[in-house]
């Protein structure tokens, strides 16, 4: 047997490969000597930037290589002189000669490559350090494996397997990492790369990771991160707390060189689709392959493993090689398998930093998309959302699995080696088995893709459906249309499940299948091996079970490794399709300013046909053609819909099919309709990134009548801002746009209705002081439906129609019939009331507020938006039971795990059978062993197929319970909790955290138990066999369980910082999706861009260095692993032993060498498990909300007709928004009889919404009540209360889906009765004309509808519900007064039996009520008739009736 083993083993030392091996030294020598002796080399490179080496590591490089080359000339020398004594010849050469050049060569290339450390950068290095890779490779392995096999040792082929950590030494010495701080960039950095003020001063908050300066053996070891790691231990980590990122892992940096490379690639023949994967690969490939050295040196680690094993149990079999042979094993199997966990940390560390980095790099392309997608495009915001919490982070985790596809197959053909010289022609059954189960996973490829693909649809669905929910959350509860929209966003889920449960069901096939082939591959092997005469010896039998362990791994990774590409390949489908999506032609709307004088103008637009959808057959704008010179005043006006807001979208660009020309000369400030307001302070939305000028801050204050507001807030201009203003006014959120646009000094000003959102008072002041005084001699295109602001102007376009008529006012009062109706319309409703004309002059008070000491009281915790609250210190075993207490997921849970502890016994039986048995003494037949053996194998099998189906029913059960507790918390949710949370903090959880708890958790949890059980079980079997390790196993474990809080207690603030990041970075891509035309308007793409950058780094340095922890814990504890098993492998083989207890000794060292991949396993599992946890943390934080008062309250129903009067009686109401706030409403009583009408006034901000809000209780009392018919109506059911009254509210918010969707989304009515509404509401045509009627598309938002068409939806809603209580938030303040007048007819018509109450900014609207409640800083000031309170002294009422006269009157 000796002779076969020793035939089929590579012989390097055979005459013909000395002769290779003589050509390839005398290569070697020959570019040694050239690169030392050719000096211009030297100098060709010396310009460039000197690379920093590790002193340390070039040291230790060249004392080991010298000294092994010194030995080799040695060997050398003494074989020469051996044969000129003996035997007086100096043949046959080759058996000295090889050894001289090989040591000449070695000290030749290690001086080479330790001193001249410039060449690296040359082309010629790259070519001689291929060359020793090569040659210690083929030197190395067989020698290794020839030693092995003759069980005798020489000098010569122990010189040849060192050379091999040689040549790793030279690596590390040679090639310096990429250093981007010291070569910088070259070519472009990207379209928005600019640095700014702001970026360094972002960037300089933070020190730089110690990663960026550590040496080589620093980095190889993790042993820069001990000082975080120290850090983490005495105090829960802080954002702080965590250093930047290295340059060359910034997202500035990665986005340039992926732009400059992407760039370059475009050049050529443009492919279907973006080349994003291969420019990534391209960008890529150098760290990659870095990445893949370490690869391979794991993998021939890992494969010497059971060749030393096999040594240890034939020394255990009394076989000795040499003396103190024990002692070299146990040290060879310590290095061995240091060196594989060195070498596999770092390759999972390197391809995670790579991940990082193309993460960073999707990020930054998907934000430019976003800066430049047309609003016409079909791409919603929450598909981009999508892709950026989930299909990025799966992208990012493929690198992760990308080097385990060739080192899986590498290894499996290394460990066939083994397997045939363990059971010879017997191995192919193994192959068999093993080809048996690769083949079977192809269906489940299949499969996997077609679910995921679903799975992932279905869950953009999920997240558009939320996001529209909550951003609309307030109009949903006035309308009581919440349960609908859950029931709508669970029905999405079941969809959604069908596929996560084929998901499910595939991934525990694939389980199934390859954890089950290691089973079956020995019960094969062992019944060919009988068949086939070939004897089972207990060394080559263990043998070849501990190298089936070494096959588990990779086999395991199979389906790993299919389950990342196919995620990886849909989620990169998925934004390629997002990068196509169409996008705005042109982003650079503002043009350098150039001299007036020259130019003449600054618009013109000249353009037959303005479309958004690319029908010119229907163009909402036809035969444009615009000129505005410099310093000229035009209003725009029009009926509602006609294309006023299009004429400012054309003039900004942003209207995607326009045939013709359009120009701007100058910059460009821009106001929108619905006010679109950052998260952060007043000041901030103010400034917009420009710098603080104090003096021109306060005039702009002043000029936008913002100084009694901010005087009203506790913050003043520092108080922080609501996700869309919510903690504002309609009022003062316009009024904030126009400060914005206001402090940019821009040239030319695009305002769109800015005023019909603030009283009568204030737009008259923001006239006269804003447009009149502020903006002189600044363009202005400003769109109103106030007709008497408009002969003001130095002219008027008239929309109508689709075309665009000008003229000053007087000219179109006598040429228009048009502007002669919107203006007569107006009159008709001014004469109702003509009353005598004052103009208020008095201007807001002119406090001071830019004041520096306003900053040092500020209290941050009082502000509406606080800092995302996140778990501190060690939260134990709570998240665990969180995760366990839902859908009996603990009962499954536990029937699992008993079923993988059953598992380990059948395989724990099958071992000792093996071993208490193959000895040649044994009394039991070796087929009725291996019918036994074949028996538990087969049972093991199905506790296995019941493990499975636990799991199964764990994740299912509980990922249904979550998401159910999830929707219904925050769908119970009061409005305060959305007025103080961004969306993105919400999204971020039902995205990526809920993809967590679906898909990752229960596999996991299932991995980190099993494991565990499995390495204490393995340690117990040591103590059996030989007591003494315990001398070892206790202080180790104790050191194993010092170092694993070391790296929890970080571990868990890391991963939780790195959540809350995201949904920091979340939240801005979603304001930005909101904003991007206000963004693109005013120019500031670069500035948002940057903010992105900083974001994105923050985020990515919380998750650099979870990784890194993570990898710096498993080394240490697989480092002291090794000491376990090496000191256990010498004590059980030293120490005196039986015939009867080798086998058992041979079992355990097989368990021993597993156990270092099982306590991988678990350390990895656990580690992964204990960061998933914090998803499930993060999910418990909004599964408790403090919800809102019931529904429902069962002993306490409204009648099914209340309120039958209306009858509305307010006693003592208070109410405050939160505990530590100031009362908005101070007391008020007063009382609304049945089927009158109320109208509500006052100032800006003095609390008349909140009297709304109140009343439909999204702001509970803090004292007082308000009683209806008879009824408190906070002693009923909420869905009760706000189902029976009918509202018009503020803002007008319409849904994505279709016209009868949005009048009726539950459904309660007819299509006859939509028509009849939508008649009255005259939308009837406008409907008509779309193709699909009532089902025509309705976009998110509305946004293909104008803004006075979406407020009369809302009036068809209130005609449809015809309640007896009807309230009107000021709801006609986006439609000019002649539709005004029109809805309010037909509201006095349709409800003439109701008790309407009206919020109105307009006067007429209120003119004609019973009686006008005043406002007035949360008071009640007056409650009476509105002529009698007109001709009082000293009325607020009377005096805000003449402040909006007075306009009227001037005009």
């Amino acid at each position: 047997m000796e002779t076969v083993t020793s035939s089929i083993i590579f012989n390097v030392h055979s005459p013909i490969n000395h002769a290779l091996l003589i050509f390839v030294d005398l290569l070697v020598i020959f570019i040694s000597i050239f690169l030392l002796v050719h000096k211009s080399s030297i100098r060709n490179v010396s310009a460039l930037p000197e690379p920093r080496f590790p002193s340390g590591v070039a040291i230790i490089s060249a004392i080991f290589n010298c000294g092994l080359a010194v030995v080799y000339l040695g060997s050398g020398s003494y074989t020469l002189v051996e044969k000129l004594t003996k035997e007086k010849i100096i043949s046959p050469l080759d058996e000295w000669l090889v050894v001289l050049l090989q040591g000449l060569a070695w000290l030749l290339l290690s001086i080479t490559l330790c001193l001249k450390r410039a060449v690296p950068y040359t082309m010629l290095l790259k070519v001689f350090l291929a060359l020793a890779v090569l040659l210690s490779a083929f030197l190395c392995i067989p020698s290794l494996l020839e030693t092995v096999a003759r069980e005798d040792i020489s000098v010569n082929r122990v010189l040849d397997v060192l050379l091999f950590p040689g040549v790793v030494l030279l690596l590390f010495s040679a090639v310096p990492g990429c250093s981007y701080e010291a070569s910088g960039l070259h070519g472009t950095e990207g379209e928005f790369s600019r640095p700014s003020q702001d970026d360094s001063l972002q960037t300089n908050d933070k020190s730089t990771t110690p990663f960026g300066k550590a040496g080589y053996l620093s980095k190889l070891t993790f042993w820069w991160l001990n000082s975080m790691m120290k850090k983490g231990k005495e105090k829960p980590l802080e954002e702080k707390d965590i250093p930047g990122l290295r340059k060359a892992d910034k997202a500035h940096t990665c986005h340039a060189i992926f732009i400059e490379i992407l760039s370059k690639r475009k050049q050529k023949p443009s492919p279907d689709s973006p080349p994003i994967l291969s420019t990534i690969l391209l960008w890529q490939w150098k760290e990659i392959l870095v990445a893949g050295l370490f690869a391979l040196t794991n993998v021939l680690a890992k494969s010497g493993s059971p060749l030393l094993i096999l040594a240890f149990i034939q020394l255990a079999e009394g076989k000795h090689a040499f003396k103190h042979e024990g002692y070299a094993l146990s040290v060879a199997l310590f290095l061995v398998k240091s060196v594989e966990s060195l070498s596999k940390r770092q390759w999972l560390f390197r391809m995670r930093l790579i991940g990082l980095q193309v993460r960073s790099v999707l990020c930054t392309v998907i934000y430019e998309k976003l800066l430049k997608l047309s609003s016409a495009s079909t791409t919603m915001p929450v598909e981009i959302m999508s892709c950026v919490t989930i299909d990025i982070y799966k992208i990012s985790e493929f690198p992760y699995c990308l080097h385990h596809a060739w080192t899986t197959a590498l290894q499996l053909f290394l460990a066939f080696l083994i397997v045939y010289y363990c059971v010879g022609v017997a191995a192919f059954a193994t192959a068999i088995m093993i080809v048996l189960a690769v083949v079977g996973n192809f269906p489940v490829a299949k499969f996997q893709q077609k679910y995921q693909v679903k799975f992932m649809n279905d869950q953009d669905k999920i997240l558009q459906a939320i996001s529209e929910a909550v951003m609309t959350m307030r109009v949903l509860k006035l309308y009581a249309w919440e349960t609908r929209f859950k029931k709508v966003i669970e029905g999405l889920r079941n969809q959604q499940y069908r596929w996560l449960v084929g998901l499910q069901k595939v991934m525990g096939y694939s389980l199934i299948l390859f954890w089950s082939s290691p089973i079956l591959a020995p019960i094969a092997t062992f019944w060919a091996c009988y068949v086939l005469g070939i004897p089972l010896k207990t060394s080559k039998v263990f043998t070849f079970l501990a190298t089936i362990g070494l096959i588990q791994e990779p086999v395991k990774h199979i389906p790993q490794i299919f389950s990342a590409f196919i995620g990886a390949r849909v989620s990169l489908n998925r934004i390629i399709k997002l990068i196509e999506a169409q996008q705005l032609p042109n982003q650079d709307t503002s043009v350098p300013r150039l001299n007036w004088e020259e130019c003449g103008y600054t618009i013109h637009i000249k353009a037959s046909e303005i479309a958004w959808n690319g029908n010119f057959l229907r163009p909402t704008l036809r035969d444009v053609d615009l000129m505005v010179s410099p310093g000229e005043r035009v209003a725009i006006c029009g009926e509602v819909g006609a294309g006023k807001t299009t004429l400012l979208a054309a003039i900004l660009a942003e209207v995607p099919h326009i045939n013709g020309v359009v120009q701007l000369r100058g910059k460009v400030g821009y106001v929108s309709q619905t006010a679109w307001i950052q998260t952060g302070t007043i000041q901030d939305n103010i400034l917009f990134g420009s710098i603080m000028d104090p003096s021109r801050y306060q005039e702009t204050l002043e000029k936008c009548s913002l100084l009694k507001d901010l005087e009203m807030l506790p913050f003043g201009d520092l108080t922080v801002i609501g996700e869309r203003g919510v903690n504002l006014s309609g009022g003062q959120k316009q009024r904030v746009q126009l400060a914005r646009a206001l402090y940019q000094n821009s040239d030319i000003y695009l305002l769109d209705d800015p005023f019909s959102a603030v009283d009568a008072h204030t737009a008259t002041n923001l006239f006269n002081q804003y447009v009149k005084v502020a903006l002189s001699g600044k363009t202005i295109l400003l769109v109103t439906h106030q007709v008497d602001f408009l002969p003001k102007f130095d002219s008027i376009l008239l929309v109508s129609e689709g075309k665009i008529v000008r003229g000053s006012y007087n000219e179109l009062l006598m040429t228009s019939e048009a502007f002669r109706n919107l203006v007569n319309k107006y009159d008709s409703a001014a004469s109702q009331n003509t009353k005598e004309v004052l103009r208020d002059t008095a201007l807001t008070g002119t406090s001071k507020i830019f004041q520096e000491d306003t900053k040092e009281n500020l209290n941050a915790s009082d502000q509406l938006i606080k800092r995302e609250e996140r778990e501190l210190g060690d939260a134990g075993i709570k998240p665990y039971l969180q995760y366990l207490k839902h859908g009996n997921a603990l009962l499954y849970f536990s029937l699992s795990n008993f079923m993988q502890c059953l598992f380990l016994l059948g395989q724990f039986a099958q071992s000792v059978l093996l071993a208490a048995n193959l000895r040649e003494s044994s009394t039991i037949s070796k087929p009725l062993i291996l019918v036994l053996y074949g028996a538990i194998g087969c049972g093991s099998i199905f506790f296995l197929f019941g493990r499975t189906f636990f799991l199964y029913l764990l994740s299912l059960r509980a990922s249904t319970s979550i998401f159910s507790k999830l929707l219904e918390s925050l769908f119970r949710a009061p409005m305060s909790f959305y007025d103080s949370t961004p969306l993105g903090r919400i999204l971020s959880r039902v995205s990526s955290d809920l993809s967590v708890v679906d898909l990752d958790i229960p596999l996991k949890f299932s991995l980190a138990l099993g494991s565990t059980i499995y390495v204490y079980f393995g340690f117990a079997l040591f103590v059996v066999l030989a007591w003494e390790v315990l001398v070892v196993i206790i202080p180790t474990i104790y050191l194993v369980s010092v170092l694993q809080e070391y790296y929890y207690a970080s571990s868990r603030e890391l991963m939780r910082l790195e959540g809350t990041t995201k949904s920091l970075v979340a939240s801005h891509f979603a304001e930005t999706a909101t904003g991007a035309m206000t963004i693109r308007a005013f120019g500031e793409q670069n500035q948002f861009f940057l903010k992105t950058l900083y974001l994105l780094d923050n985020n990515a340095s919380a998750y650099f260095h979870n990784f890194s922890a993570n990898e710096w814990c498993i080394l240490y504890l697989e480092i002291m692993y090794a000491i376990i098993i090496s000191a256990s492998a010498f004590f059980m083989t030293m120490l005196p032993h039986t015939e009867h207890t080798s086998g058992f000794i041979a079992m355990a060292l097989t368990y021993g060498l597993s156990l270092s991949g099982y306590s991988t396993l678990a350390l990895q599992s656990q580690c992964d498990l204990a960061n998933m946890m914090v998803s499930m943390e993060r999910l418990e934080q909004y599964m408790h909300i403090v919800s809102e008062a019931p529904d429902v309250i069962e002993d306490n129903r409204s009648p099914p007709d209340w309120p039958s009067n209306g009858h509305v009686e307010i006693c003592d109401l208070k109410v405050k928004y939160r505990p530590n706030t100031p009362l908005v409403l101070r007391g008020i009583s007063c009382v609304f009889e049945g089927g009158q009408k109320y109208g509500i006034v006052g100032r800006t901000g003095c609390g008349k919404t909140t009297l709304v809000s109140t009343l439909f209780r999204l702001v509970e009392p803090t004292e007082g009540k308000i009683v209806v018919d008879g009824i408190d109506i906070s002693t009923i059911g909420l869905h009760d209360l706000r189902s029976h009254f009918g509202i018009i509210p503020q803002d007008p918010v319409l849904f994505h889906g279709s016209v009868r969707f949005n009048l009726d989304p539950v459904s309660e009515h007819s299509d006859e009765e939509i028509w009849e509404v939508l008649e009255k509401c005259q939308l009837m045509e406008a409907v008509r004309e779309k193709p699909e009627s009532l089902d025509a598309l309705v976009l998110k938002d509305g946004t293909n509808w104008s803004m006075g068409q979406r407020q009369l939806f809302c009036l068809g809603r209130a005609l449809l519900k015809r309640r007896k209580i009807l309230v009107l938030d000021e709801a006609t303040a986006s439609i000019d007064n002649a539709t005004d007048l029109v809805i309010q007819k037909i509201i006095c018509t349709e409800f003439n039996n109701s008790t309407m109450i009206t919020v109105a900014h307009r006067i007429p609207t209120v003119m004609d009520c019973c009686k006008v409640l005043a406002l007035s800083d949360g008071e009640l000031v007056e409650f009476d008739d509105p002529k009698k309170l007109m001709n009082e002294d000293g009325s607020l009422f009377g005096h805000l009736v003449r402040e909006y006269w007075s306009n009227t009157g001037s005009s």
